[in-house]
């Protein structure tokens, strides 16, 4: 439970503190596994954007335009 508060509260200060494409980013490096044991998971499952803006706390048109500005940068295909 200790945990999930934790978690509950970084999350918070995030959306407080942390620009939409930087929570962007941690969403997708969360979902990917990024700095787990083992691998990373190079494919990550189909999620809508409208999905995705809910986790990062931000707007699908947002999510829209930021994932077109990591394509462009080469972070993701």
């Amino acid at each position: 439970m200790l945990t999930r508060n934790i978690k509950y509260e970084e999350d918070l200060v995030e959306q407080l503190f942390n620009s939409s494409e930087k929570s962007l980013a941690r969403v997708l490096l969360m979902l990917a596994h990024f700095g787990k044991e083992g691998i990373p998971v190079s494919v990550i499952p189909k999620i809508s954007p409208e999905t995705l803006a809910e986790m990062a706390g931000t707007t699908r048109s947002q999510v829209s335009f930021f994932m077109n500005r990591f394509r462009k940068l080469g972070f993701i295909d």
